[in-house]
Order: structure tokens, then sequence, then C-alpha cells
């Protein structure tokens, strides 16, 4: 197992440009492949549910330099977890759930770094803002000054061919333009998390700087 996950990993690594970050999404990954991803140099990693990570990085302690980040749909009921046990959350989906992070964050004396989810495409599947609800939030995402707001993330809708996807990424880094370009005091757009297994070349193409990769790095999951 190590081994295939480490020449994966190798494969995948001399594709990324140096200004892409891979982030390794363990989700359903045994603990040892986690280990086998850190051992080929890997130290971002990526969970959905907090549960299941916080068993994991109860069995990783000694792993001290490991980045952990959470990529999952996240209830209010678990954002005191989220931001005590990751420092990436890419899945901040609306100005409510920001708004509770933010007011843990100052309470707990931390500062978790955060991506705001952003459907560019309408999506009965997936949370997010809308590209206009995004921009009317903005005022308000600049009072959250205990969060340290990166950037956006994506994840297209299912069914789209490669220009539709290209598309996508493309609008979001202009959002993010857009967005860094209205000089907000405590919003910055330096990070765009986009791209996975199946699409992280286009998202590349995009301009992706962070790819959540897990199934080409560790083999279908187990369901």
């Amino acid at each position: 197992m190590s081994s295939s996950i480490s020449s994966n990993i190798a494969a995948i690594k001399s594709q990324l440009p140096p200004s892409v970050r891979l982030i390794a999404v363990t989700k359903t990954v045994p603990v040892e492949a986690i280990r086998a991803a850190y051992a080929a140099g890997i130290r971002d990693f990526a969970e959905n549910r907090i549960q299941e990570a916080l068993s994991k990085q109860a069995q990783l302690q000694d792993l001290s330099d490991v980045t952990w980040h959470f990529i999952g749909h996240l209830q209010s009921n678990k954002a005191k977890k989220a931001i005590e046990h990751f420092q990436w959350i890419h899945s901040v989906d609306n100005l409510k759930l920001a708004q509770r992070l933010n007011q843990l964050a100052q309470q707990l004396g931390i500062t978790p770094q955060i991506c705001l989810q952003v459907k560019i495409l309408a999506d009965p599947h997936k949370s997010g803002w809308s590209i206009s609800q995004l921009l009317a939030d903005l005022p308000a995402l600049n009072h959250c000054k205990s969060l340290q707001i990166q950037g956006l993330m994506t994840i297209p809708p299912l069914g789209l061919n490669d220009s539709e996807t290209l598309d996508v990424f493309n609008c979001t880094r202009k959002l993010a333009t857009e967005i860094q370009s209205q000089h907000w005091s405590h919003i910055h757009m330096q990070e765009l998390s986009m791209g996975m297994s199946f699409d992280y070349k286009l998202a590349i193409q995009g301009g992706a700087t962070m790819v959540r990769l897990g199934t080409i790095l560790f083999g279908e999951r187990s369901k």
C-alpha cells in the first residue's frame, strides 16, 4: 500500500506548479495510509467529518508538523470542534456560520484560516454563497476580525463537460480578483481551493492555489 501511495504522490507532485498546494483528502482512509502519505512528503491533510477526523488526529499526534483542513459541510453545533482541531476550514458557506466561527475564535483566542465556499452555478446538491449573496455579505464578513479569510472554495456541479468546468474555475478566480480589488481590511483573496481528483488539471488552469485530492492518491474509497 505505502509504495503505491508514494508513487501516486510523486506522480501528482511532478505535475503541480510550485504555486499549488497539494491537500490529501483522507475521508475513509486508514491511519496507515495517512502515515504513508506523510512519509512521501505530504503535510496537508483534509477531512469531511469531524468525528472521523478527531479519531485519526488522536492516533497521529506524533506528526506534529501536519496542517489539518476541514472541507465538509459544517453545522453550527460542530463549529467549536472544527476551529479547535483544524487550522483551515475551506467550507464556510454562509454568513451565519462565519459569524459563529468568528465569535468562537474570539473566545478561544485563535485565528483560523478560512475559505468562503461559493456556488458559481446553481446546484441543489452543494452548499455555498451565490455570487450576488457573497458580494452583499462582504461588509458583514469584513467585521469577522478573528477569522483569517484567505480566499474562495468551489466545487463545480456534477455532469459538466471540461469547458463548462473550466468556466466555473475561471469565474471563481475572477470573483476573487473582484473582491480583492475592493480592498477590504479583513478579507484577502490569495487562495483558491479548487479541484479534486477528476478535475484538478482544469482547476490549475483556472488558477487554483490548493487542490484537494483523495482517490487519485489513495485509490477508490471503501463504501
